[in-house]
């Protein structure tokens, strides 16, 4: 994984589930790269928009004033994992990527999940 380092320190960069989905949504970047080199344009911008959604709402929450509302940001960031999943999974079916990057990113998404969901857990 990618260490991201600014210099600064924001909050959300301690978090290992933030980590996880700056590493997962490079996987997805580089996915989108190749879907525009066949010129697949508005799947590469939507694959690269709901990649960085995970880690922009895990951040975006972690600068909540309470608990409640990180919780909300963080079940958005699971949603867009969903909704990455989704989009694997139709772009292994077209034959748009190979079973075994789809499988690779599939388990990542679903380990982010797994660990979002015991975050929640743990804040409530």
């Amino acid at each position: 994984m990618n260490e991201v380092d600014s210099g600064t320190k924001f909050r959300f960069q301690e978090l290992d589930i933030w980590r996880r989905a700056v590493a997962l949504g490079n996987e997805l970047f580089d996915i989108a790269e190749d879907l525009e080199t066949r010129k697949l344009y508005r799947f590469a911008e939507q694959l690269r928009a709901a990649g960085l959604s995970i880690s922009n709402n895990i951040a975006e929450g972690s600068g909540s004033n309470s608990k409640e509302e990180f919780i909300q940001f963080l079940n958005i960031a699971k949603r867009s994992a969903f909704e990455n999943a989704n989009m694997i999974l139709v772009f292994k079916t077209r034959g748009l990527i190979s079973s075994d990057i789809a499988r690779k990113v599939l388990c990542g998404l679903e380990e982010e999940c797994k660990m979002i969901t015991g975050f929640i857990r743990a804040l409530k």
